[in-house]
């Protein structure tokens, strides 16, 4: 028994080598590779016509900013349609006051925002754009983001993915210096490795962009609640893998109530270890059956786990390892756990030298302490079974 357990400690420690590789791999080509950026604003071909699509759940107190962003940047032939969708307040009644056009869709009985991107997009097809770009409701669109994406959209026929980035509320009564850190290495670090290496990206939920054939042969009507990360897989999967375009900029800002900001966290890191579980294994076979470096580049990195979540494993194999060496088991385990959790470590130190000290200065490392209690209390909800299932709005209020 004690060389079976040692077989199966080692075998699963080689295996977390592999997404420690991964983000190894990702920061250090970010850091020091060189930058792969295109622009096509100064050529002369036309980007087409552009519909923007915002699905928008109960968004009236946060929307007309976004809006405003959006009709500064649109073109004359260019649309933006605003799917109120399953409201309870004014949301469409606000849309309509910015001049967006408007498309009410009351179901309650099918719950997310992949069903209300399914429904806009089936407005559009009466009069179908060039190019679809997808913006949530509660995000600031940085001058000339809806240009660029359209651009690349067009010239590389492919969906195009802005930096998207999450900052801390004005006067937040919680601290996000850490979870604006974890944001920037998972939104920016990660994929400008990837662009670096010449690899796609994954998609991120707002700031797409989608040639008009793509997106509409894309399947989207489902609850899924990571249905961004799910729709770059399977566009890759046939041929589309998505482009990572830093110089478009989204931002949002994290909710300023606790219990916000739980359900946030919660929604996308429960979907993320749902996807993993779920995808992962047959994404890999596939990519590689199919001879399909593009989709093997995203299932490898949608292999790296949240970061507090790794490292809990990481430490956890390291103590496992240690108690079955002292035990008189092999001692690969140990080396290879230990190897793993240093490697992160130190990549994570790399990644906040790099890109990380304007927001998580030295003097702040002692909030990574209790941002980690609160992310060990909601892993340890979603081994006991309480995995959030359904989208459901983070409380922004």
């Amino acid at each position: 028994m004690m060389t079976f357990g040692s077989y199966l400690l080692t075998g699963f420690a080689a295996l977390l080598a592999v997404p420690t590789a991964v983000f190894l791999f990702e920061v250090l080509a970010a850091s020091f590779l060189p930058k792969r950026e295109r622009i096509f604003d100064a050529e002369p071909d036309p980007r087409g016509r552009v519909a923007v699509l915002v699905p928008a759940h109960n968004e009236s107190v946060g929307l007309q900013p976004t809006l405003a962003d959006l009709k500064s940047q649109l073109r004359s032939g260019d649309r933006l349609l605003v799917v109120a969708d399953n409201c309870s307040d004014d949301t469409a009644v606000v849309a309509t006051s910015m001049g967006a056009e408007v498309t009410v869709r009351n179901d309650p009985t099918k719950i997310g925002k992949g069903y209300a991107l399914d429904w806009g997009l089936n407005h559009l097809a009466k009069d179908a754009p060039d190019s679809v770009i997808i913006m949530d409701a509660d995000c600031r669109v940085e001058a000339g983001a809806i240009e660029r994406l359209a651009r690349v959209c067009k010239k590389l026929r492919r969906p195009v993915q802005a930096l998207y980035l999450m900052t801390a509320p004005c006067e937040s009564a919680i601290n996000h210096q850490v979870a604006e850190f974890a944001w920037r290495l998972k939104n920016q670090v990660r994929p400008l490795g990837l662009r670096a290496l010449g690899l796609p990206c994954q998609l991120m939920g707002t700031g797409m962009a989608f040639p008009w054939d793509i997106i509409r042969s894309a399947e989207l009507a489902s609850g899924f609640i990571v249905e961004d990360l799910k729709l770059g897989l399977d566009l890759a999967a046939v041929g589309h893998p998505p482009v990572f375009c830093p110089s478009a900029i989204v931002t949002s800002t994290f909710p300023t109530s606790a219990e916000g900001s739980a359900t946030q966290r919660q929604r996308w890191e429960h979907g993320h270890i749902g996807l993993i579980l779920s995808k992962a294994p047959s994404l890999l076979y596939s990519a590689l059956r199919r001879g399909n470096s593009n989709l093997l580049a995203l299932a490898l990195d949608l292999l790296v786990p949240p970061l507090s979540l790794f490292g809990i494993i990481l430490g956890a194999t390291v103590g496992g390892a240690v108690v079955a060496t002292l035990a008189g088991a092999s001692p690969c385990a140990l080396v290879i756990s230990a190897t793993c959790l240093l490697t992160v470590i130190a990549t994570i130190i790399l990644a906040w030298v790099k890109f990380g000290r304007d927001i998580l200065p030295l003097g702040a490392l002692a909030s990574i302490g209790p941002y980690a209690a609160a992310k060990v209390r909601s892993y340890v909800a979603v081994l006991f079974g309480h995995r959030v299932s359904r989208w459901k709005r983070a409380d922004r209020n």
